[in-house]
């Protein structure tokens, strides 16, 4: 008979992918395939915050790095609904479901990393970065 895992609540989930250097990059990718030719100057001044922000969770700050994560991929998320692709096929084309998983994750940061930023304890956080620094000589 086997055994089955324990299940994973929804709330372990939303706080495993908030605290994750790896959604904030790969919207940041999906960002420059979308915008990078032809340059589109708006959509990019997205890439460094996200990136800085992956840098900074890798750093131990894990709740600014959620707050940055949430704030720039949210309004990316808005931003990106305003604008609609031309013809019905366009939406199946594969720079539509580029676009469409680009808005996907965008949201989900956006909801995990808010919730991140909301539930996170400063104090806990300040006492795992000096107990395991990044950078010792």
């Amino acid at each position: 008979m086997a055994t089955s895992e324990p299940s994973i609540s929804i709330r372990s989930r939303l706080e495993a992918w908030g605290n994750s250097s790896f959604a904030p990059t790969g919207l940041a990718t999906l960002i420059t395939a979308l915008h990078f030719r032809p340059l589109q100057v708006r959509p990019m001044l997205f890439v460094p915050i996200l990136l800085f922000s992956s840098y900074a969770n890798l750093q131990g700050f894990k709740i600014d790095s959620a707050g940055a994560t949430a704030a720039a991929s949210g309004t990316y998320t808005l931003l990106a609904m305003r604008r609609r692709p031309g013809a019905f096929m366009n939406r199946f084309s594969i720079r539509g479901i580029v676009r469409g998983a680009a808005v996907g994750i965008g949201a989900i940061n956006t909801v995990a990393a808010g919730w991140v930023y909301a539930k996170g304890g400063r104090e806990r956080e300040k006492e795992e970065r000096k107990n395991n620094p990044r950078w010792v000589d």
